[in-house]
């Protein structure tokens, strides 16, 4: 309820991927779970979804954009291109109260789980192009469109933070072909013997260099933790699937909204 009162008359809307829609959904079921009795409207108009309390006057949206960047088919012969520089779909970002942004989960995908054909970086056109480096470009350039078109004084920004798979269990002392299948129990202690994705660093290094400031809600390290939260075959895939890279719900995006909710708590009473 609290959490509620806090967002009461606000707009928010989650950005990225499909981690992204993981925590929005934890969210929007845990704010109902709290008033069950209250009416509620969920709606999908192509690639946004809202969910709101009328009650509370809440909203909270989810925007499906993978990489943050502007991913564009050609004119002439339906390539898709990666602009690294580019984010002209940066405007349907505007006007709302709290803003969290996710992107990383598609950036190593090659072959046919490769959404583009090429990327632009730099003003060159190229087929392909070290991805860690391409994330950094990309996120740059959306660090630099928050800096550009985002008031903190009403806005709050936040970055998910990197979550982490389990498709190796050499990151935690297995064998090589285990993987999050079969899994019942958290790593123990405090440490993922993995170390940290090198992502996370990328992130840290660019949210360092903002001049808006954009909250890290760093979920990483106790989401390697939780080998076992995630939905393995009993996902959409089933057997043939075995994903590795989701969450279970209720689960560990749970966790993500308590960080958020304590981090709303704190930034508040600091103001």
């Amino acid at each position: 309820m609290d959490m509620l009162r806090r967002l009461k008359g606000k707009k928010i809307l989650f950005v990225g991927d499909s981690l992204s829609l993981n925590q929005w959904q934890s969210l929007t079921c845990m704010l109902h779970s709290a008033v069950p009795k209250t009416n509620y409207t969920l709606t999908r108009k192509g690639d946004l979804s809202t969910f709101s309390l009328p009650e509370f006057e809440v909203s909270v949206m989810m925007s499906r954009n993978a990489f943050l960047v502007d991913l564009v088919k050609t004119r002439t012969g339906g390539s898709m291109v990666l602009k690294l520089d580019s984010i002209e779909n940066g405007n349907a970002w505007k006007g709302y109260d709290m803003l969290i942004f996710n992107t990383w989960h598609w950036w190593l995908h090659k072959g046919s789980k490769q959404p583009w054909d090429y990327i632009v970086s730099g003003g060159k056109i190229l087929q392909d192009m070290d991805r860690l480096a391409a994330f950094r470009e990309g996120l740059t350039t959306w660090s630099k469109w928050v800096d550009s078109n985002v008031d903190a004084k009403t806005t709050k920004v936040f970055f998910q933070g990197i979550s982490p798979s389990h498709y190796n269990g050499k990151e935690w002392n297995n064998t090589d072909s285990a993987t999050c299948s079969g899994q019942t129990q958290p790593i123990s202690g405090s440490t993922y013997p993995g170390g940290s994705p090198p992502a996370t660093t990328v992130v840290n290094q660019v949210l360092a260099k903002m001049s808006s400031p954009a909250t890290l809600l760093d979920i990483t390290l106790l989401s390697q933790l939780r080998k076992d939260g995630h939905p393995s075959v009993y996902g959409f895939g089933g057997k043939t699937g075995n994903d590795c890279s989701h969450w279970c719900l209720s689960g560990v995006p749970d966790t993500w909204n308590e960080l958020l909710y304590a981090t709303l708590v704190t930034t508040d009473q600091r103001s």
